[in-house]
């Protein structure tokens, strides 16, 4: 129906439990006057059959007939259940085929020329002048054209774009939902312009092109569980698709646990179903309390198993852009759970140029990019996200030249052996530590200890593996920013202790 005459459809289903909730229930046990009046009333197929028969449709005989020849198959253990996809041609059909048999690899080439992306960029930014800017987004549309033309290096919300850009043009479409993603959360993306005259909508990524992917883009009401489960079914159904969830903050995604429990990190391996839905679920401790500070990494790290997702926390525009191209140009489906910047959307050291970003990959660890010498390095940090900016400043800040620091950009699936190919050329390392904003009890410590251990044991047995992060909570985060930051000063200070 839908198919056919494109509208949603509800269904008004009346109906009663003929028998218990599961074999060994007897519902008289507990409702003996609805199931005296049940056992009295004839089953459905039984009125049905009595209505067939009336209207001399199918006589009697003919009904003991189906009935009986429809148990002996059933005891014969055949199909009694018809398919209703039986040509594969139809509309109805999805080829999963491409993305069938593929194992991961943290490596994929997502380069693109650059005389590409600089086309791209700057048709992104070339707005009809009939379409009047809030003051706001003329700024973000006139840093983004000196971005196309080269005169400011390309920030998040920009590299971004341009990922999406790319995708459409690349024969993907692309879905975005969540509360307030037209704009972002946190206004870096302004992917809908409103026009502050008329009132109707301009959207930049639907302009690029007469043979471009469909872009489709909403700002969704606020039920997480209800929004989440059906992109959940969209990905499922749709696999040449980049499908966005984001969260307004990553914290709300408690809201739909079930979903990820049930569905998205164990559905393919309760039912051999693929899905490539991606998670943005913005994460940082920046002093804005236990409701909009964490994501809860740790929970997406604890379900984390059999290569069942991917877990991210990319930390530059670039990564954030080779991230999103790899998840839909490489034919493996796997759910992608992306711990999201908030205050990094506008760092100024987490943009690159047009050229870096037409050039690179997506890199699952990113080794020490400060003129550190590698054999006077005697204590490395470890870390993932945010911090890494917190603690490089510090270092800087006292002139640290002997503390190295790696970046893990990817938690699950480990990448084991780019991370002990890195962790081997600190030959002179006497001192190993993880770092985390996250309280010990939560965040990847737990989650991510026995990967970095065994790299450790083996080649550099004799090290141990410390922690420098905030002591164990039962809240995700303080309440109180003055508590906030004496607690990052003290673990920084041990980190670079």
């Amino acid at each position: 129906f839908r198919y056919e005459f494109k509208k949603d459809v509800v269904i008004d289903l009346v109906c009663y439990r003929r028998r218990g909730h599961n074999e060994t229930d007897e519902p008289s046990a507990t409702q003996p006057l609805m199931y005296s009046a049940i056992k009295q009333h004839k089953s459905t197929r039984a009125l049905y059959a009595a209505e067939l028969v009336s209207r001399g449709i199918v006589s009697d005989e003919e009904v003991s007939n189906m009935n009986s020849n429809f148990r002996q198959e059933l005891d014969t253990g055949q199909h009694v259940v018809k398919s209703l996809v039986k040509d594969p041609s139809i509309e109805l059909f999805v080829d999963w085929s491409p993305y069938l048999g593929h194992d991961w690899s943290p490596h994929f080439n997502t380069s693109m020329p650059v005389a590409n992306l600089q086309a791209l960029a700057k048709k992104l930014v070339d707005i009809p002048n009939s379409v009047a800017l809030q003051r706001q987004v003329n700024k973000v549309y006139a840093d983004r054209a000196a971005m196309a033309s080269g005169e400011m290096p390309v920030d998040w919300g920009m590299a971004e774009t341009l990922a999406y850009a790319s995708i459409l043009t690349s024969g993907n479409k692309v879905r975005i939902t969540g509360q307030d993603v037209g704009r972002g959360t946190f206004s870096h993306r302004h992917a809908v312009i409103h026009d502050q005259k008329s009132g109707q909508d301009y959207i930049p990524l639907q302009e690029l092109a007469k043979d471009q992917s469909d872009f489709t883009i909403y700002d969704s009401l606020l039920s997480e569980e209800a929004v989440l489960a059906f992109e959940y079914g969209f990905s499922t159904t749709t696999p040449n698709a980049l499908v966005i969830w984001e969260a307004q903050f990553g914290d709300f995604a408690n809201s739909a646990q079930v979903v990820i429990d049930q569905f998205i990190t164990s559905g393919e391996h309760k039912w051999q179903r693929l899905c490539g839905l991606t998670l943005l679920l913005p994460h940082g401790y920046e002093g804005q309390g236990p409701e909009h500070s964490s994501a809860r990494l740790e929970r997406f790290l604890q379900l984390s198993a059999e290569h069942n997702i991917q877990v991210c926390l990319p930390t530059t525009a670039s990564q954030v852009f080779h991230m999103l191209r790899k998840q839909v140009l490489c034919p493996l489906r796997k759910p992608l759970v992306v711990m999201s910047p908030k205050s990094l959307l506008r760092h100024k050291e987490t943009v690159c140029s047009l050229e870096e970003l037409a050039d690179s990959s997506f890199q699952v660890i990113i080794d020490e990019t400060d003129e550190i010498e590698k054999e006077q390095v005697r204590k490395l940090i470890i870390c993932s996200g945010k911090v890494y900016y917190d603690l490089r400043a510090e270092r800087r800040k006292r002139d640290i030249s002997d503390i190295a620091i790696v970046r893990l950009e990817q938690l699950y699936p480990f990448p084991q052996e780019d991370f002990e190919q890195c962790l081997q050329q600190y030959k002179n390392v006497e001192l190993i530590t993880w770092c985390q904003e996250e309280p010990m009890n939560q965040g990847a410590w737990y989650a991510s200890q026995h990967h970095i251990r065994r790299a450790l044991h083996a080649h550099f047995p004799e090290i141990w593996l410390e922690y420098a992060g905030r002591d164990a909570s039962a809240a995700a985060a303080a309440g109180y920013p003055a508590l906030h930051i004496s607690q990052q000063e003290k673990f920084i200070d041990e980190a670079l202790s």
